[in-house]
């Protein structure tokens, strides 16, 4: 029989086990994008955690013209939200499963802010574990909505940072004792590999489009020529699928011809394409400076910083608000927003004082135990077993 959870609705009674059986619901690979890496890492570390794969799945979100998986056993659907059938597919995926792991972020759920997820929490009959990968600091009244109506379905909810918590709080009067923070976790790339001509790394990677602020840190290399040696600025990543369905490549070809006009391309170097963990492991090994020059003043998280950050590796980022808070021990520097001259002289600072160069790491290597995958799933599983033991006393 169903247990009754404090929503008032029937939801299923976990088995005895210390282990519960836990179905994420999320963007997969091989799509392309920051979710569906998180929610790989995190499956991965808690099949470590746990020895082994048995009591995890996935449903996989996928967008219309998204490639299919090559049979990972893991994925026990795929679904197009809003397409005929697709709620009948989650609830035969989650047969057998104790915990809905639902990751959230507006638009993976279909069109108008992905308001189909709402459809989708009141057809699944599981507790439900809430992981926010964005909180809108002015979010449209949909947007609103939607999120209320998540968390009043939600166990427990989880987000990455302690800025993403004050804004549940603050801007929408969330009661703090439902909200965990759990960081975003990092796969601890660590290592010095240096050019052989000596000259510093400094690294931006990820999918790229409007509003990562990559013109502002073309322009800033362009300050930076009197260093001596000259520093290479490598940005790696693919075009993000989004953005090429809207725009195709038409910001990829603005920063090359940015590069050209500005007369920077032995400084500068624009790598497409999307990378594999041992590739980027030995890009992140070999940077002196991770440079996060994004647009948004909103982010309350971010893979590509705290990556950095455990990576022991000094980081140049815009004031958003993860930045200023995992950064504010020293781990990097905080400029202003569209800012060449702030982010140059922060580089230089960083270059051209070995002292404070390796404070900055110091700083990092400091975070970054707590930030690594391990500890990440070890987090994960306190909350787990505390959503199970509700879901158990509700019976």
């Amino acid at each position: 029989m169903g247990t009754v959870s404090k929503h008032g609705s029937a939801r299923r009674r976990p088995e005895a086990s210390s282990s519960p059986r836990l179905l994420f619901v999320s963007t997969y690979p091989p799509t392309r994008c920051g979710l569906a890496n998180y929610t790989q890492s995190l499956v991965r570390a808690l099949s470590d955690h746990r020895g082994g794969l048995d009591g995890l799945g996935v449903v996989r979100l996928m967008p219309p013209d998204d490639p299919p998986d090559e049979n990972d056993d893991l994925v026990m659907a795929r679904v197009v939200p809003g397409r005929p059938g697709w709620l009948k597919s989650v609830r035969a995926a989650s047969a057998g499963f104790h915990i809905l792991c639902l990751q959230h972020e507006y638009g993976i759920f279909g069109p108008d802010d992905g308001l189909a997820v709402l459809d989708l929490i009141e057809s699944v009959d599981l507790p439900v574990m809430l992981t926010l990968h964005t909180v809108p600091r002015d979010p449209s009244d949909r947007q609103r909505q939607i999120l209320e109506s998540l968390v009043t379905r939600a166990e427990v909810l989880v987000v990455m940072s302690h800025a993403a918590r004050r804004r549940l709080e603050l801007r929408y009067r969330f009661d703090g004792t439902l909200i965990r923070v759990i960081p975003h976790g990092a796969h601890g790339f660590h290592g010095q590999a240096r050019r052989s001509d000596g000259r510093p790394t400094i690294l931006t990677w990820g999918l790229i489009g409007p509003g990562k602020g990559i013109e502002w840190a073309i322009h800033a290399m362009r300050k930076l020529r009197h260093l001596e040696p000259l520093p290479w600025y490598l940005v790696q990543g693919g075009t993000h699928p989004n953005v090429r369905r809207r725009q195709g490549e038409t910001y990829r070809r603005y920063l090359e011809w940015l590069v050209r006009s500005l007369g920077v391309e032995h400084m500068v170097d624009l790598e497409d394409g999307y990378v594999d963990d041992a590739t980027l492991g030995r890009m992140v090994a070999g940077a002196d400076v991770v440079l996060l020059p994004y647009d948004s003043r909103d982010q309350v998280t971010s893979g590509v910083l705290i990556e950095a950050v455990a990576a022991g590796k000094p980081v140049v980022a815009t004031a958003f608000p993860h930045a200023m808070e995992l950064l504010s021990g020293g781990a990097g520097v905080v400029v202003p927003h569209q800012d060449p001259d702030a982010i140059a002289e922060a580089v230089a600072r960083l270059l051209g004082d070995r002292r404070t160069l390796s404070a900055a790491q110091e700083a990092a290597r400091h975070l970054a135990g707590r930030l690594e995958w391990g500890s990440v799933a070890a987090a994960y599983e306190e909350m787990v077993a505390r959503v199970a033991r509700a879901a158990s006393g509700a019976a």
